[in-house]
């Protein structure tokens, strides 16, 4: 992407603007083992007191408490987050950031049988491996127009609104794309609010490379230019941009 060319997100999917009212989270319990300082119980929330959640009373306490959530996350230096030989974890930082900004997304999903279940009205329980399975970031590019409304999200045109609507409401903003090539990862990122001390990049007063907060090859608990504008990379097929209240 040249640098003055403004994002647009991708159209890969229709998208279903209703919520459905008879899905429900796929959400397991907090675990004692799912901790910042272990590679345990990824798949659940962390359990840990001194994680405050994102407080809700105004933008200015939004903001200062998702600046406190990035801070005490950690994502550069979290054992929780780190890279190993078979996997990087942009799925469950970005999980994280949104359980404790109070906001929905998914880091297990029903499985088939499952959902038809849940969707024919039954009160079903998400039990890891039976009911549900760990949803992975092409597979959350997919979920995203799909089911992303029944959960709050709005889907964003360019990374421009995005970063704007983060900063003026204390939102919070995702970036997600899917690999090309099947059965290979895809990258999920969370869009963060400007702080002093961080910003995003600009061309001509427009964002063109948000701020953002990641875990995957290299963990950054801020970058922006750095990465450039990583979602028109060649290895993905498409990337969706959406943002939640």
């Amino acid at each position: 992407m040249e640098k003055h060319t403004v994002s647009v997100a991708s159209l890969p999917l229709d998208d279903n603007t209703i919520s459905n009212t008879k899905i429900k989270k796929a959400d397991l319990l907090p675990d004692p083992e799912s901790r910042l300082d272990s590679m345990e119980m990824k798949e659940k929330p962390l359990m840990d007191a001194s994680i405050q959640f994102r407080d809700l009373t105004n933008t200015a306490t939004k903001k200062e408490s998702i600046a406190r959530l990035i801070d005490k996350l950690d994502v550069e230096n979290s054992l929780r987050y780190q890279k190993t030989v078979e996997d990087t974890y942009c799925n469950v930082y970005s999980y994280d950031y949104c359980y404790f900004s109070k906001v929905y997304l998914p880091t297990v999903w029903w499985k088939e049988e499952s959902l038809e279940k849940v969707l024919n009205g039954e009160d079903l329980e998400a039990i890891f491996e039976q009911t549900v399975d760990r949803i992975y970031s092409s597979a959350i590019h997919d979920w995203f127009p799909k089911w992303g409304a029944s959960f709050g999200w709005e889907k964003i045109a360019t990374v421009d609104e995005m970063q704007h609507k983060v900063n003026a409401n204390g939102g919070i903003g995702i970036i997600c794309a899917k690999r090309r090539e099947k059965g290979l990862s895809g990258h999920i990122v969370p869009v963060v609010p400007e702080t002093d001390l961080h910003k995003a990049y600009r061309e001509n007063g427009i964002v063109v490379y948000p701020l953002q907060s990641q875990a995957g090859k290299l963990n950054y608990n801020y970058f922006a230019e750095v990465r450039k504008d990583w979602w028109n990379d060649e290895l993905y097929s498409s990337y969706v941009l959406y943002y939640h209240e």
